[in-house]
């Protein structure tokens, strides 16, 4: 017994110490490689939401970790949801509730989560759209690409660009002009550096964020023949509260794209722009698998928000339903996950700050309003009853159980669906009387501090990069 005792405590000493996480044996910190992107919603191969998508690269990412089938942004708006994520703070608490408001006024640079970095010892590099648009300040970064490509032309083929508000269209350009192929050039240069620190390597696509413009050899992979446009059904609005209407504004974009006839164009165009987008991606996987950090580096992978492409009759994100608050989350982090792992616990974007910062040894500071999903990392069937949050505009929130969301609006208004018999949330059931201990659950986790709005500003927001003209047109 005294034997067997000694070999598994032996056993047990090697495995700890090769961990990567054994502090004191572990000459450095694990490096961050933090993937960003730009409006793409849960139309990728693994998360089997639309059967057309084409996302190789991206399902052979979650398939070396774990990948969250319920995760939520803070908010179906660029500058609300990368603030939120980035600072820590929910958008109740700072009033960055909707693109055009100035969140550098309620957001101190020490705050943030590359701010967290630089002080424990990390080199930040950063490229493409991290905050929205342009915007970074010099101070949170180490380093940041200012580079951006050639001018970009659409095809001879294309008709035009777009219908109305949805601009889409094939280019003539090929790869290496667009700006998130410069994007991942920068941070496979970084990869393939000798380091002398840890590093947080922060890579922002853009696409598949509008225009949905990339080469033609994209779009030829989905011809047109074969789309297949989203679940819809015929007055789905008819059970949706005032407030829900006001979101979904069926008589715009989508109005318009009826009468144009050109529905499966556009489907086709999001399909192709994220299928480029996904070739990036493994741009990068290729890049870290070939450099010195393969080994040591915690990789996350996020999309800032979902995108209605005509279901409820809505199009963009803008909303609180399921297809403007759902988007990818992929984790691989070497020593704690393990592959091929799906996790179906809802969580809200929020938790990767104070996880990134809980897994690389970095304290969580005490303003941070998420929570480390670290435990689910290493169990992703743990218990976890707490329901996913996102916010648009003052005081209306969505909640999402594994089973349900609801949706409660700034003047008392609800919905709430049964995502087990009614995935694309047909029939509001905010009525049913069978149902309102479900919504008194939920209205626990609503939030109880909504500030005032941030008064909107002129432009995307603030940029204390003042007089680059070509990165603020990159963001367009």
């Amino acid at each position: 017994m005294v034997l067997v005792r000694t070999l598994l405590s032996a056993a047990l000493l090697l495995t700890l110490g090769s961990s990567l996480f054994a502090a004191e044996k572990t000459p450095s910190r694990p490096n961050v490689l933090f993937i960003a992107i730009d409006d793409l919603n849960h139309w990728v191969g693994h998360l089997r939401r639309n059967e057309q998508t084409k996302t190789p690269n991206i399902d052979r990412l979650a398939a070396m970790g774990v990948t969250f089938t319920n995760a939520n942004c803070a908010a179906p708006s660029c500058t609300p949801s990368r603030a939120a994520l980035l600072s820590g703070l929910r958008p109740g608490t700072t009033g960055v509730y909707d693109n055009g408001q100035n969140w550098a006024s309620v957001i101190p640079e020490d705050i943030t989560i590359t701010t967290q970095f630089l002080k424990a010892g990390y080199n930040c590099y950063g490229a493409g759209k991290i905050y929205h648009g342009s915007v970074h300040r010099k101070a949170e970064w180490t380093d940041y690409l200012e580079k951006n490509g050639p001018k970009l032309n659409l095809h001879p083929s294309a008709k035009n660009d777009g219908v109305g508000g949805i601009k889409f269209g094939p280019l003539s350009n090929p790869d290496e002009d667009l700006h998130d192929y410069l994007v991942v050039d920068y941070a496979l240069e970084k990869l393939g550096q000798k380091q002398d620190k840890p590093f947080f390597l922060a890579v922002g696509l853009q696409k598949p964020h509008m225009p949905w413009s990339v080469p033609k050899k994209y779009f030829d992979k989905f011809p047109l023949e074969d789309i297949q446009l989203p679940p819809h059904q015929e007055g789905d609005l008819s059970d949706v509260p005032k407030a829900g209407l006001q979101f979904a504004k069926p008589e715009g974009d989508h109005a318009k794209m009826l009468q144009s006839g050109r529905w499966k164009e556009a489907v086709q165009a999001y399909l192709a722009t994220i299928n480029f987008t996904d070739g990036q991606v493994g741009r990068l996987m290729e890049g870290l698998k070939h450099s010195d950090y393969a080994d040591n580096t915690i990789v996350v992978l996020w999309g800032d928000h979902g995108w209605h492409l005509g279901e409820k009759e809505h199009w963009r994100k803008f909303a609180l339903w399921e297809e403007a608050c759902r988007a990818p989350m992929i984790w691989i982090v070497p020593g704690v996950t393990t592959p091929g792992t799906v996790c179906t616990r809802p969580v809200d974007f929020m938790d990767i700050y104070p996880t990134l910062c809980d897994l690389c040894h970095i304290e969580i500071p005490k303003h941070v309003e998420g929570e480390s999903i670290q435990p689910l990392l290493r169990n992703p069937e743990m218990a976890w009853d707490k329901p996913a949050l996102t916010t648009f505009r003052r005081n209306n929130h969505s909640l999402r159980s594994e089973q349900y969301r609801y949706i409660h609006y700034a003047d008392g208004s609800e919905e709430l669906y049964d995502h087990n018999s009614d995935p694309y949330e047909y029939k509001n059931l905010a009525d049913d009387p069978s149902l309102a201990g479900v919504k008194k659950e939920f209205q626990k986790y609503l939030p109880k501090k909504n500030v005032p709005t941030l008064p909107r500003t002129t432009g995307k927001g603030v940029n204390s990069n003042k007089g680059k003209k070509n990165n603020k047109k990159s963001a367009a």
